[in-house]
């Protein structure tokens, strides 16, 4: 846990959702995981390398039964901007066909990779397909896509922290902050 006295981060504006609040709301949905899913099996699908931190600690917040499956994309490089259509780097390796399956992500953009991967899963013929976020950007929304389960709703600032990186970088930060403007 962090220390309040912690210093800032030099390149973060501000701290836009604490360590304590996120831990806080995964302990809330993983809550509502259990509502949802009982005692079923759940085949999770991590999209990673932003929703690794993110599904951790969210997986042990479940006591189910749980097959985890982890895909790539990309679609952001080194810029702040979406490079436009996402690209899947590395997919799927369990087969869901009959499963209920859980697609977890860090964060809800612009919708194209969240709609683009669900699409490819809904393909394979699951029992059920449910998205978890931890972060839902509505402002940016290209494509018409809504997740099952978020963590917050934040506003159209560009956020790097667990698990949420600007060029491969600050995804160890323990809180979410928005990142300075280049000077």
């Amino acid at each position: 846990m962090a220390h309040p006295t912690a210093p800032l981060h030099p390149d973060i504006e501000s701290i836009l959702v604490s360590e304590a609040a996120i831990h806080q709301r995964i302990t809330e949905l993983g809550r509502d995981l259990k509502r949802l899913y009982a005692d079923q099996e759940i085949t999770v699908i991590a999209i990673m390398n932003g929703a690794i931190l993110f599904t951790a600690d969210l997986l042990r917040q479940v006591d189910n039964a749980v097959r985890l499956d982890c895909i790539r994309t990309t679609s952001y490089g080194s810029a702040t901007e979406s490079a436009g259509t996402p690209k899947l780097v590395h997919g799927l390796t369990l087969d869901v066909a009959g499963r209920h399956v859980l697609i977890v992500d860090d964060i809800l953009d612009t919708g194209k990779t969240l709609s683009l991967i669900t699409g490819m899963v809904r393909a394979l013929g699951p029992a059920s397909v449910r998205v978890c976020v931890l972060l839902d950007k509505k402002g940016r929304r290209q494509v018409p896509f809504e997740a099952d389960l978020v963590g917050f709703q934040i506003p159209d600032k560009f956020v790097v922290g667990y698990g949420l990186d600007f060029a491969e970088r600050y995804r160890n930060l323990t809180y979410i902050g928005v990142l300075r403007p280049p000077a």
